[in-house]
């Protein structure tokens, strides 16, 4: 049966303020296709942690033309008690999927169409640059169409203020009283044409300056000639930048996975175009092979996102998750600072509660403190705005984002290819390799080894399931994991963390969010939470021992997959 309440929403979207064309699409809903009428129309769209992403189509639901156009038209209005008597200005980006460059125009008419000035990309542009241009033309805030690495039918419209980093309370709470208070008849669609101004490659100049001098690490001395890069976009904005940033940085054998180097909003060489899953990367680990190359790159199609894959210490290729890629990039970057004498007592890095906890161990041993937020690069973001005193030197999450300095306010593939490619370049010259920096590192922090377990839950009802899942576990958490008694549960939705062993709660210093966090005696951690942007509960296993030879390592990392998948199972029975 079709939901009371969808029905009722969709009845409204056959009203003379939307289009004949959208109109009658609801009809053919209403008419014939309950479930989906149902799945688009039952509530409305949200905000996670990367903004908002959903289904392309029609409905409260969906991605179009005026669900953009009420998010567009609320944040108009916002900006305009934010800062008011200001000539206010927002810059737009866009990636390559489908209707990304129609989306962006529709925002822009709805902009300008409230006097506002728009500097609108002529040409699709990676996240990381629009991130950079906000602050760079001194803008209010900016805007990228993007569904990230979400599947095709996919797209999203993420909301970045005038410090380039995404929006956090209170502005994000701000926006949203206004877009709830709209009525889809109030959206001003007619644009002020003299309002918008395409940018060109202008930005772009400005940028490279910037990445160079953040992203290399500064050796001129460097064979770069002879590092084999091969380079894949998986079909999307990378292409634009990448290959130029690495040409500039004298890395000229660069390899470009050709047939994945046409943006192309259908992904058609890829089951996923998200570098986190290892298939994405098969042609580029393939071509690879071939060549005998030291590195493979991939980014997601706004390139935000990075995988890559390195010789291991039996000279195969093999792909790093975000967590390793983090910690020996940000080895790297403070051995750079502290080299430069740059380490000062109000350095930091920083990570995420879900990612791995021996970026807490890498800053221990340069003294430098390293920040945990939620999940999101916007919190990583938010602690340069709010420490403008403090200097940040770098810092990731397991989910293959990595930010270098505070040039860009979000998570960057692109000068973070460029850092990978020197660092194999200065392992290089040292007889070593990033492989085995990494392994270095885990003797001196101790070896860690995680695992993410995503389990996807579409539609409403999917959505009720999640939801369950989450009450399940705060009222019957588990009490073993991999063998270990739990001893600690964070719950980051109640802001309290609770000692089992004592039963003493402490606070959280973090906002609420629905995350749960598991620690058992031996310092194995599970953490949970449903994704913010995709219909999915995920898992994330830490585990960790210590590491007293590289020799070990194999042996150790073996140990540690061992646990990992008897954490694993243990899981089960929340499920």
């Amino acid at each position: 049966m079709i939901h009371s309440d969808a029905r009722e929403r969709a009845l409204k979207w056959l009203e003379p303020h939307f289009d004949q064309d959208t109109q009658l699409e609801v009809s053919k809903l209403l008419n014939s296709n309950e479930e989906l009428l149902t799945d688009s129309f039952y509530k409305d769209l949200e905000f996670g942690t990367g903004g908002m992403r959903g289904l392309m189509g029609v409905g409260t639901n969906r991605l179009n033309k005026y669900t953009l156009g009420k998010n567009a038209q609320g944040l108009s209005n916002y900006l305009k008690t934010e800062f008011p008597d200001q000539q206010i200005s927002v810059a737009i980006a866009y990636d390559c999927r489908h209707n990304s460059d129609i989306f962006s125009q529709t925002v822009a008419n709805v902009l300008s169409a409230n006097g506002i000035k728009v500097y609108l990309f002529d040409e699709l542009r990676p996240t990381p640059l629009l991130s950079y241009t906000v602050r760079s033309l001194q803008c209010h805030c900016g805007i990228v169409l993007t569904a990230s690495h979400n599947p095709p039918e996919y797209n999203g419209f993420k909301v970045y203020w005038q410090d380039g980093g995404q929006l956090v309370p209170p502005q994000d709470k701000g926006l949203l009283s206004e877009i709830n208070t709209l009525n889809f008849n109030e959206i001003n669609f007619s644009a002020q044409a003299d309002l918008i101004h395409r940018i060109g490659t202008e930005l772009d100049e400005k940028f490279y300056v910037d990445a160079l001098k953040n992203g290399s690490l500064g050796s001129t001395s460097l064979d770069k000639d002879n590092i084999k890069i091969v380079f894949t976009s998986l079909h999307g904005t990378s292409i634009t930048m990448v290959p130029e940033i690495l040409k500039r940085a004298g890395f000229r054998n660069v390899h470009i996975v050709k047939e994945q180097a046409m943006p192309d909003g259908d992904f058609p060489t890829v089951a996923s175009p998200n570098p986190e899953e290892p298939d994405a990367l098969k042609m580029a680990m393939e071509q690879a092979q071939s060549i005998g190359a030291n590195i493979v790159i991939g980014t997601d199609p706004d390139s935000d996102r990075i995988g890559i894959a390195v010789r291991n210490q039996e000279g195969q290729l093999e792909l790093l998750n975000g967590n390793q890629t983090m910690v020996v990039m940000t080895d790297f970057l403070l051995q750079k600072a502290k080299n430069n004498h740059a380490i000062k007592n109000n350095s930091f890095i920083a990570s995420t509660v879900v990612s791995s906890p021996m970026m807490l161990e890498l800053g221990k041993l340069y003294g430098v403190e390293c920040l945990l937020g939620l999940t999101g690069f916007k919190w990583i973001a938010k602690m340069i705005k709010d420490f403008p005193q403090r200097h940040f030197i770098g810092g990731g999450e397991e989910s293959y984002g990595f930010m270098v300095g505070d040039f860009v306010r979000d998570k960057d593939a692109v000068t973070a290819a460029l850092l990978a490619c020197d660092i194999v370049a200065v392992s290089k010259s040292r007889g070593g390799s990033f492989y085995q920096h990494l392994i270095n590192l885990y003797t001196k922090t101790g070896c860690y080894q995680e695992r993410l377990i995503s389990i996807t839950k579409k539609g409403a009802a999917g959505l009720e399931e999640i939801s369950t899942l989450m009450s399940n576990a705060r009222l019957s958490p588990p009490k073993m994991l991999g063998g270990q008694k739990v001893v600690k549960m964070e719950d980051f939705q109640s802001s309290q963390s609770l000692d089992i062993l004592s039963q003493h709660s402490s606070p959280i210093d973090h906002p609420k969010s629905n995350v749960l966090i598991f620690y058992a005696e031996d310092g194995s951690m599970v953490a949970m939470r449903p994704s913010g942007t995709e219909p999915k509960i995920k898992y994330y296993i830490s585990v960790n021992c210590p590491l007293p030879d590289a020799s070990d390592y194999g042996a150790i990392k073996t140990v540690l997959l061992n646990k990992i998948d008897l954490i694993a199972l243990d899981l089960e029975s929340l499920r």
